[in-house]
C-alpha cells in the first residue's frame, strides 16, 4: 500500500494563475531589501576579473584542508596559487 500524499491546506500547491501573478523581490520595500543584501533584486554585479571557467578537479585531501583552513574563498586561493606557478 502506498503512503497517502501529504496535503498542506495552509500552503496549497501553486496554480498557473498564482505563478502569473507572482512578483519578484524588486517589488519589496527598500527597507526590506536592505535587510537581505544578497537578494536577487540587487543582482550579483559585474565580474571584477575576466570570466572564469568552471571545472571539476580531483585534489588531495591535504590540499583541500590547507586552503579551506583559511576560511571562505578557498577556491580563489587555489586559483591564485596556480596562477603564481604559471607566471614565474
Amino acid at each position: 500500500m502506498s503512503p497517502r500524499p501529504l496535503i498542506d491546506t495552509e500552503n496549497p500547491e501553486w496554480t498557473a494563475q498564482d505563478f502569473a501573478q507572482a512578483k519578484g523581490a524588486e517589488s519589496l520595500p527598500a527597507h526590506v531589501l536592505a535587510a537581505f543584501p544578497k537578494t536577487a533584486a540587487r543582482g550579483r554585479g559585474a565580474q571584477k576579473a575576466p570570466t572564469k571557467t568552471p571545472v571539476s578537479i580531483r585534489l588531495d585531501q591535504a590540499v583541500l584542508d590547507h586552503f579551506k583552513a583559511e576560511g571562505p574563498g578557498w577556491q580563489g586561493r587555489i586559483n591564485d596559487a596556480l596562477l603564481g606557478l604559471i607566471r614565474r
